[in-house]
């Protein structure tokens, strides 16, 4: 095994994330990471990079084993150049680098340092550093970054530091690579390249992703669930096979205590009619025993938590009447997607584009022709810069009479004067980072001239999993799956006849994505999407307009 850990307790802050757990990874072994938001997948991470020693346990390493990581911010590398930052990143490259630039104008007979400088000579070789620029390049290349390679980390984009990431650890050869969602921002051409790097690499990987495409290529799944880490062999297949499974004898065991608690709180006021009743000490005594008895088992069962149940659509279908209605009764609680029926009249022709050229100081693309009315779903697919998000702002500012920056260099695009867009963009504004969640979601129905009061805010910070305690937090704050749920709430607020989606699984879980398909399949208005996730696309439909 290349590293193990065993975590008997880990809180953040006041809320308890594992009790009495374990992991582990073998060598060459990629094994995604998967839960609900805030169940502490990142938190695994910091143990593992060692950058969290705070929690009752045992972690170990492997000796001499090499470790890159993805990292999340960039606070204090606003200023490094792209190239030098992903070098100086890599496991061993500055140390070696340091000696081979610096010994040979001190060594000179110091057969110490001699040998330190051929062993360094030997070691840079062997991990390919001689040619790693060229590498760098190539791989930055394959994500359209090659550009930004003397640019400063501080000039990129979110996207484009997440895909510097990725590109960093793809090239690393470290012998165990932590990747945190690392399909999110790219597109299709950029996915399938990294793909083929997971099938193919010789590195143990543990990648936090809710990409079912990625999860389809791990040989084992980790489930962050209920304070414990389940390990799951196989595939995302093999996962929902064995967790519909495992469900299923959860809730039977779950029913079972709970007609225990039942059955125990009768016993109690039996027991307790029965030493009233008695008149003799040793049978006062013995009810007395048996209602103590019950009382302490009582006690027991109902500290034990409520398991967190989740299974896929699919195996809720497979898995019967009975375990069906069972299911139904025990699930998670899901978010809980309100607005989603349009109600314009079906097939009214909503957006009419036609032989459109876009661009800027030149056009990203030319003639393209598209439809969409309601009910209708269209799909804009593209590699990154191909004027995809360029397309859709285009259309935005149409409808909203603001100006954008784009330039229609011939074409007509018509919208229809009493469209409602509901919007999911990939980056959370700005106006909304300041502000607390609260605000923020009294800020978004506000703006449109909508009702909102006390009783709203609360009702959908609960419909889409935010606990009261989350009203004052920073915007700023949240996570990202958080975030995605509050662009949810903004794209939905105003009963939209045609929403447009522009990634929208990026940080959303599991069970939320599914639920956000369903809502999708079941909304009577027009859809215009964006996506590089394949389940999602397989599952939406749609025409497919290439660009």
């Amino acid at each position: 095994m290349i590293l193990t850990a065993t975590i008997e307790e880990k809180s953040f802050g006041d809320k308890l994330l594992f009790k009495n757990t374990s992991f582990f990874v073998d060598d060459d072994e990629k094994v995604g990471i998967v839960g609900r938001n805030g169940e502490g997948k990142t938190t695994l991470f910091r143990i593992v990079m060692e950058e969290d020693k705070d929690f009752q346990g045992e972690f170990s390493l492997g000796k001499g084993v090499s470790i890159i990581a993805t990292r999340q911010e960039h606070h204090g590398f606003e200023d490094m150049v792209v190239m030098e930052y992903i070098l100086q990143d890599l496991p061993h490259y500055g140390k070696l680098k340091h000696i081979l630039e610096n010994h040979p104008l001190v060594m000179g007979d110091d057969m110490k340092l001699i040998h330190e400088y051929s062993e360094a000579l030997e070691r840079f070789d062997s991990l390919g550093y001689y040619n790693i620029e060229n590498e760098v390049e190539k791989t930055m290349d394959s994500f359209q970054l090659g550009s930004k390679l003397q640019s400063k980390i501080g000039e990129l984009s979110g996207g484009q530091k997440r895909l510097v990431e990725v590109a960093k650890v793809m090239i690393s050869k470290a012998q165990i690579a932590l990747i945190d969602e690392p399909t999110n921002h790219m597109d299709y051409v950029a996915k399938d390249k990294f793909l083929q790097w997971m099938n193919t690499a010789k590195e143990a990987m543990l990648v936090i992703t809710h990409d079912r495409d990625v999860l389809e290529t791990v040989d084992r799944i980790l489930e962050v669930k209920d304070q414990k880490i389940i390990s799951y062999k196989g595939n995302y297949s093999d996962y929902l096979r064995q967790n519909a499974g495992s469900t299923s004898s959860m809730m039977n065991e779950f029913e079972m205590v709970q007609r225990r608690i039942v059955n125990l709180k009768g016993k109690i006021i039996e027991y307790q009619r029965f030493k009233e009743k008695s008149r003799t000490p040793s049978t006062i005594q013995r009810f007395k025993r048996l209602e103590q008895t019950s009382r302490d088992e009582l006690a027991k069962l109902e500290k034990q938590e409520r398991p967190t149940f989740w299974v896929d659509s699919d195996s809720v279908a497979d898995m019967g009447l009975k375990t069906g209605e069972q299911y139904q009764k025990f699930k998670a609680k899901n978010i809980r997607l309100s607005g989603v029926n349009g109600d314009e009249g079906f097939g009214r022709l909503l957006v009419n584009v036609s032989d459109v050229s876009l661009g800027y100081d030149k056009p990203l693309f030319k003639g393209v022709s598209f439809q969409i009315r309601e009910g209708e779903t269209l799909e804009l697919r593209g590699r990154n810069g191909a004027g995809k998000s360029t397309m859709v702002k285009t259309l935005l500012s149409t409808v909203t009479g603001n100006e954008f920056s784009a330039k229609v260099f011939s074409g007509t695009m018509d919208i229809d004067k009493k469209i409602r867009v509901g919007v999911y963009e990939q980056e959370t504004p700005d106006m909304w980072l300041t502000k607390k969640l609260g605000e923020a979601i009294e800020y978004i129905y506000l703006s449109r001239g909508l009702a909102i009061g006390d009783t709203k805010v609360r009702q959908l910070m609960a419909d889409y999993l935010f606990t009261q305690n989350d009203a004052n937090i920073p915007v700023s704050q949240l996570s990202g799956g958080q975030k995605a749920r509050l662009q949810l709430i903004d794209m939905l607020s105003d009963s939209p006849s045609l929403l447009v989606l522009d990634e929208p699984t990026n940080h959303l879980d599991l069970p939320s994505i599914e639920e956000l398909e369903q809502a999708l399949k079941n909304y009577t208005g027009a859809i215009l999407y964006i996506s590089h996730d394949t389940f999602f696309r397989k599952n939406l439909g749609g025409e497919v307009v290439q660009l």
